[in-house]
């Protein structure tokens, strides 16, 4: 019982963690997520983040069913806005805003400067987020 349990508690710091690592990274390349610079709020919303991806994503992933099986899966990043919505309503602190692109330009591909609004800046930084704990689960595995 005692590896069991001990078991349980390295998987959970684990995904503390990670979670902790990914919002810290997503918040350096998106200027529009940030966590206030205070270590306590960047550990919370990734204990509220995990909590959340735990218990309540697939409460919405089993009510968003019917929706996800007309779109074969592309209403799925739906869910994964909502749950960040969610988040980042429960901390304080831990928010995302609307912000400016300033453009880029590499090797003849050019992105115009945009000003990214409020839900386009949820939908990148829920993108980024699951990237990111995507590729470091995949390399800390």
């Amino acid at each position: 019982m005692g590896v069991v349990n001990f078991l349980c508690m390295k998987s959970l710091l684990r995904g503390i963690l990670l979670n902790t690592a990914v919002i810290f990274f997503a918040a350096l390349i998106l200027p529009g997520l940030s966590y206030s610079n205070n270590f306590q709020v960047l550990t919370l919303a990734a204990v509220v983040l995990g909590l959340v991806n735990l218990v309540v994503r697939p409460i919405v992933k089993l009510i968003t069913l019917p929706i996800n099986l007309l779109t074969l899966g592309i209403f799925s990043w739906l869910t994964n806005v909502l749950l960040l919505y969610l988040v980042t309503r429960l901390i304080p602190g831990f928010e995302v805003s609307a912000f400016y692109f300033p453009g880029s330009t590499y090797q003849g591909f050019i992105v115009p400067a945009m000003e990214i609004s409020l839900f386009s800046s949820y939908i990148l930084s829920s993108f980024l987020i699951s990237l990111l704990t995507s590729v470091l689960g995949w390399l800390f595995d």
